[in-house]
């Protein structure tokens, strides 16, 4: 699973900081540059739901293969159209697997873990797409310079047939003996969406709206401001990531999920706020650093939250759900801090991601209260 998730994000990061690149040598504006990312995470978002229910129920192994496939067709795509609305209309194809692709694998990693340290199993597990995002923005940039963009596609066209195979060669999980107790009575049929893990993940909306600016815009602000190299900022994030991480993880199972995660949520929010008082390679590293120690660590330390009231035979479902809120997040931050950076500049866009993550908290310790 580590081997398959590392391949996964390896090819999304190269195409997603490449993209924006792409997308305006072909005559599209900054706006349009953003809405690559933001279709691609609205489409994931919006279908998440249901396809982390399908893969419940066809199998989320089958669900992998199926949705490496579609993404390969994807790739080959970007690589021989020569309009970016073509791009964009591929895109939303795109983020309807990739959407199958990571509820199908949470829920399978998920059925691995021991309960008692599943935030320590998620954050290692973690580790493999944040070793992609650490090696892939460099990576796809010297791919862009020396070959072109068709050569970023053919890498992540290959990426995509090795993570297929990858999945081919695994395991079913195996089915869970036990059903869930079903939420409105002993008759009533389960609902296929995981309501109340969506109103609660309503918190990743807030906080990655700002993960959407970063993952867009971070090359673009360097270059702006003459900070070198221009993956800085996405290498310095994932870099602290696989360093803090794993200890996260663990000490949340010992001292308590949410102990863990509110303090996240501050970090995550002073980080932002440093993008806007500072345009130095001093200060894309700092926010990188507070950014990078609360993002990753809420992630892991979230899920591992709300899995302990999820069963087994829902996590897709769940998992669906988590996906639905963080990924609209993403894409919201993605396509408004586009269009605001072109009407205001970078100062005001990440002031903007800043004031959302800070709503973040607030609005966790309400929803939680409410929905327990």
């Amino acid at each position: 699973m580590c081997g398959f998730t590392f391949t996964v994000f390896l090819s999304a990061f190269q195409l997603l900081p490449t993209a924006p690149f792409r997308i305006q040598e072909l005559g599209g504006s900054t706006f349009a540059s953003g809405l690559f990312l933001g279709f691609l995470t609205y489409a994931s978002a919006l279908s998440a739901p249901l396809t982390g229910a399908i893969a419940d129920r066809i199998g989320r192994r089958r669900t992998l293969i199926i949705s490496s496939v579609v993404i390969l067709l994807c790739a080959i795509g970007y690589g021989t159209t020569a309009s970016y609305r073509v791009m964009l209309a591929l895109v939303v194809v795109h983020g309807v697997f990739w959407s199958g692709l990571l509820s199908a694998s949470a829920a399978y990693l998920t059925s691995l873990l021991p309960d008692q340290r599943r935030a320590e199993g998620i954050s290692y597990w973690g580790l493999s797409s944040v070793g992609a995002v650490a090696v892939a923005p460099p990576i796809a940039f010297w791919i862009m310079e020396h070959g072109g963009w068709q050569w970023i596609c053919i890498s992540c066209g290959t990426l995509n047939v090795i993570m297929g195979i990858i999945a081919f060669f695994l395991e079913e999980s195996p089915a869970p003996t036990a059903q869930l107790p079903l939420p409105f009575g002993p008759d009533a049929p389960a609902p296929i969406i995981e309501w109340r893990v969506l109103a609660l993940s309503v918190t990743l909306f807030l906080y990655s709206f700002g993960y959407g600016a970063i993952t867009s815009f971070s090359a673009m602000y360097a270059d702006a401001v003459g900070v070198t190299p221009k993956s800085l900022y996405l290498t310095s994030l994932a870099i602290v990531i696989l360093l803090t991480r794993p200890l996260s993880g663990k000490l949340a199972d010992r001292v308590g999920y949410r102990r863990v995660f509110m303090p996240s949520l501050v970090l995550i929010a002073f980080g932002l706020a440093l993008l806007t008082v500072g345009s130095t390679r001093l200060a894309l590293v700092a926010s990188a650093i507070f950014f990078g120690v609360g993002f990753g660590t809420a992630y892991p330390v979230f899920v591992a939250y709300v899995m302990r009231d999820v069963y087994a035979a829902r996590r897709g479902a769940a998992f669906g759900a988590i996906l639905a809120a963080f990924d609209t997040g993403i894409g919201t931050g993605s396509t408004t801090v586009g269009w605001l950076i072109q009407r205001f500049g970078y100062s005001t866009a990440f002031t903007v991601a800043a004031a959302l993550s800070a709503v973040s908290l607030p609005y966790f310790l309400l929803a939680d209260r409410k929905l327990r």
